[in-house]
C-alpha cells in the first residue's frame, strides 16, 4: 500500500473516530440539550391574576410546584397548562395573565427538575407529572370533560400523550412538533437520531387517538420547531379541529389580540 492510500485511510479513520466521539457526546448529553430548567426568557412580567401556589405529588413521590386559579370549578372550563422545555412558571406570566379575562380556571405545573422541584426530567417522568396534575384537578372537583389540555412546545408532546383515548373538553397545541426524532433529525441530520434518542415524544403517532376538539397554533416563521410540523399535526388531527397559523410569529408566539380571540372562541365552542 502506497503512502497516498495510507494517508487517505488515516484521514478516513480520523473522521470516523471524531464522528463516533461526537455521537457518544450527543448520546450522553442529550437530556441536557433537550431540557433547560435554568433558562430565563420572558421574565419580569407582573402576575395580574390571583393564584394559589400548590404542591402536586406524583405517583413516584415527587412534589411539583404549581399555580392554581379557581374562578368557578363547577361552571367554567379548567385549563391545564403544560409548559415547554425551558424556564420556570414565572416565564409564562405574560400568557396566563390573559386567562383572567376569560371564564376559565387554570392550573400550570412545573416539571420535575424545574422551578426547584426534585427529580430529573425524562419523557416518562413528565407523563407522570401531567397525569398527576389531572388527578389533582379531578380531586378538586373538576370533571375530566371540563378540562382543556394546553401544551406549549415540548408540552405539546405531553399534552398529546395524556389526551389520547381520554375524554377531555379540548386540547390546545402551541408550536407542536411531530416527534422529537423528526425534530432531532432536522437539527442533527448526519447522526442516527432514531437510535440515539431516549425521549422520543411521538405525537404524530398519537394524535389520531384524540377524539375531542383540537386547536393547533403555530407561527410560520418558527426558527426552532419547523412550521411544517405544526401543519402536519393539524392534518393528522381528527375533526373538529381548528388552526391559527400567523405568518410572522416565531416559536414563542405573540400573545396578541388575534391569538387571544382564537383561544376565547375555541374555549367558547366547547360549551
Amino acid at each position: 500500500m502506497n503512502k497516498k492510500k495510507m494517508y487517505l485511510l488515516s484521514i478516513v479513520g480520523l473522521v470516523v473516530v471524531i464522528y463516533l466521539i461526537i455521537t457518544l457526546i450527543l448520546y450522553n448529553s442529550q437530556r441536557s440539550l433537550l431540557y433547560h430548567p435554568s433558562e430565563n426568557n420572558y421574565f419580569g412580567d407582573k402576575l395580574m391574576v390571583p393564584i394559589d401556589k400548590v404542591k402536586i405529588k406524583t405517583d413516584d413521590n415527587i412534589e411539583l410546584l404549581a399555580w392554581y386559579h379557581n374562578k368557578d370549578i363547577d361552571n367554567y372550563k379548567t385549563i391545564l397548562f403544560l409548559h415547554g422545555n425551558a424556564g420556570s412558571l414565572e416565564n409564562r406570566v405574560h400568557k396566563i395573565n390573559h386567562f383572567n379575562d376569560m371564564d376559565v380556571n387554570f392550573l400550570i405545573i412545573s416539571w420535575r427538575g424545574f422551578s426547584g422541584n426534585k427529580g430529573q426530567p425524562t419523557e416518562q417522568g413528565l407523563y407522570k407529572d401531567a397525569k398527576s396534575a389531572v388527578e389533582w384537578l379531578i380531586n378538586k372537583g373538576a370533571k375530566q370533560e371540563n378540562i382543556v389540555i394546553y401544551g406549549e412546545s415540548l408540552g405539546t408532546g405531553i399534552a398529546t400523550e395524556i389526551s389520547q383515548n381520554n375524554n377531555f373538553a379540548g386540547i390546545i397545541l402551541e408550536s407542536p412538533f411531530t416527534s422529537m426524532v423528526a425534530a432531532g433529525k432536522s437539527k442533527y441530520p448526519i447522526f442516527p437520531i432514531g437510535l440515539l434518542l431516549k425521549d422520543k415524544y411521538e405525537s404524530d403517532k398519537k394524535i389520531k387517538n384524540i377524539k375531542f376538539p383540537v386547536l393547533i397554533m403555530h407561527g410560520e416563521a418558527d426558527t426552532i420547531v419547523p412550521f411544517w410540523m405544526g401543519k402536519k399535526m393539524y392534518e393528522l388531527a381528527n375533526e373538529p379541529k381548528y388552526s391559527y397559523f400567523p405568518k410572522y410569529d416565531d416559536h414563542m408566539m405573540e400573545y396578541n389580540e388575534k391569538l387571544l380571540n382564537t383561544l376565547k372562541d375555541f374555549i367558547k365552542s366547547l360549551n
